[in-house]
This record gives C-alpha cells, structure tokens and sequence, in this order.
C-alpha cells in the first residue's frame, strides 16, 4: 500500500460526550467480589460513566458531533456526510440516520461502521478516500459505544472494563494533509476470543413440523472476552502495525509526538510503548476516568488533548485502534493547526 497523498485531509475540531452517572471502582465492590485494588492494578481503571435510563447512545453522539460543529464553526447543514462508527446501535438496522436527523444534517448522506473499537480509526480511513476523490469536503466522523448495556454486571472480568461513551471529528478538505499513512488488519479466525454473539431460538409450538425452524425471540448474548487472548493479541500487532505506518512515511519512533491507543487496559498500553521505545510522558491515558469505550476512546481522548492544549502544531501523533473481529488499524497524523 502506499502513502497517502500529502494533501487532502485536515482534523478540523473535536467534541466529546460521556454520560453523568459514574460507577466507581468502591461502588462494584458492593456488588461484586471485587475491590478498587484489584481492579486499578490489573486494568488502570477507577470509574466509568454509564448511560441513564432516560438516555440513548444517540444523545451522547448528538452532543459530541455539536461540540465539533461548534468549535469548526460549521453548521450541520454545512456537512456532506457523517459515518457513525458504533457497534452498540440502538437500532439493529443503523443509527446514523438518526444521529443526521438529531443534528438536522439534511444535507449529508450517512452510514454506520460496525468494527468496535477499531471503528473510530476505520471510520477516519474512510472519510480520508471521499475527501482524497473530491467527493465530500466536511465530514463528521463518530465513534460512539454503550457496552454497558451488552455486559452481565455479575461477571466481574467483563463488567469492570467498560464505560460508555461518545466522540467526535470533522475532517475536512484542505490543501494540507493530517493523514500521513494507515493500516489496517482482520483476523477473523480469532473472533471468539471478543464478541457478542446471537442465539437463536426457534418455535417448536406451533404445531406444524415445516414451520418449527421459525426462529422466535432471538437475541444477543453479553459481551464475551477472553482477556488473556486479547491482550496477546494487541500488544503483539499493535506495535507491528504502527511501524509499518511510519515506514511508509520514512518516520520511526521517535518522531512520534504523542501515542494515542484504544483505551482498552494501561497495561496493554504501557506494553505497546515500551516494545516502540516510546517514553510514557508520550502516551495519552484517559482510561482511569472512562474504562474501555470501545469506539468512543480514541475520539475522546483525541479531543481531550486538542482541548487541554497538548496537540499543537506539526506534532507527530500515532493512532491505533484494536479489539473484536479480531480486528487493528492504526494511522499516522501530523496535526497542521492552520496552514
């Protein structure tokens, strides 16, 4: 694959959003056998937010993709197209043209990425091509999740990790290009070791033998993951992938200006920064305060640190997505504030 071309794309803003109710580390333990200790120490995690009763993931995305509009000083109707990366869909048949008619986007066309907590990454790699083939020039890209409704809150190796989330950005065409190379992987002979499963049931009552493979109330099961397995997994492709990336672009290591990576376990990132010899003052953690947002991590922590001023201009930064399918993508930014 070669290089992306050096024009095109531009990180025009950012916007975040996570929900009000907070789960703490203490608050699990009143309910599971578990503690702040050994939660903290084996995932760096020590709350995450959890969506209401009254809220949707489209709420979240809808407040995230506001916050960009906002600080891009565009208008929705200024929008060709949005590509809502989620895999916790409130509708089974997409969302994105819901998150269009909340934001009043009557001009952009819209889809859904399902890859996790890849999906944020891929989404970008997307909207890059429509903005590279002059098809589209504003493009919202979401990466929203809300695991917490897809994990059994009585298995404390799954429930612990995830938060739920909502993060957004707007690419934009431009004569300076931010998206220096990307790439991305599947291995879909791994995809046990993290996903959702459906069951189907099927209808053995209605009396007549041709129609008993009716299937009858279908649905998904929680979240499944071995943890073990996945952490193998990223800390093995993840630092693979971004080298390939910077080979591309006749960059290493230490041209890097800041490491962002899923926010799936300090652990795993940590891991990732020490095998790429990239120091840990390089690495942007949010993961203490969210847990795993799957496809709401990067986005929000990329938005975190445009806001909190630690991107600035001509920073090098690595970005690197992995998780279910099994699936990993990384991409190489350099962040042009205006030019």
């Amino acid at each position: 694959m070669t290089p992306l071309k050096m024009d095109g794309s531009h990180i025009l803003s950012t916007g975040s959003a996570v929900p009000d109710i907070c789960i703490d580390n203490d608050l699990l333990g009143t309910i599971l056998e578990t503690s702040d200790d050994w939660i903290s120490t084996r995932t760096g995690i020590k709350e995450r937010k959890i969506l209401a009763q009254h809220q949707s993931i489209i709420d979240l995305a809808t407040t995230a993709s506001k916050q960009a509009l906002d600080k891009g000083f565009l208008e929705a109707e200024d929008l060709d197209l949005i590509i809502f990366a989620t895999s916790t869909s409130n509708d089974l048949f997409g969302s994105a043209s819901q998150l269009q008619y909340s934001l009043g986007a009557v001009r952009a066309a819209a889809f859904d990425i399902t890859a996790a907590c890849s999906g944020f990454v891929i989404a970008l790699m997307v909207a890059h091509q429509f903005i590279q083939n002059n098809v589209y020039k504003n493009i919202l890209v979401v990466g929203a999740d809300t695991l917490s409704q897809w994990v059994d809150w009585s298995d404390r190796t799954t429930c612990i990790l995830f938060g739920d989330g909502a993060g957004a950005a707007i690419l934009q065409q431009n004569k300076t290009n931010d998206l220096l190379s990307f790439e991305i992987n599947t291995d879909g002979s791994e995809a046990k070791q993290l996903c959702i499963n459906h069951k189907r049931n099927f209808n053995n009552t209605i009396g007549n033998d041709q129609l008993t493979n009716l299937p009858s109330n279908s649905h998904y099961q929680p979240l499944q993951m071995n943890g073990k397995e996945v952490y193998k997994f990223a800390v093995s492709k993840v630092p693979d992938s971004i080298n390939k990336c910077l080979q591309k672009v006749d960059l290493n290591s230490d041209d890097i200006t800041w490491l962002l990576l899923h926010q799936a376990n300090q652990r795993i990132l940590e891991t990732v920064a020490s095998k790429l010899k990239i120091p840990t003052e390089k690495v942007l953690s949010n993961i203490q305060f969210y847990g795993n947002t799957s496809a709401a991590s990067i986005p929000i922590a990329l938005d975190e640190a445009f806001s909190t001023g630690y991107i600035c201009h001509k920073d090098t930064i690595a970005i690197a997505g992995f998780g279910a399918g099994l699936t990993w993508g990384s991409i190489m930014i350099k962040w042009h504030a205006f030019e």
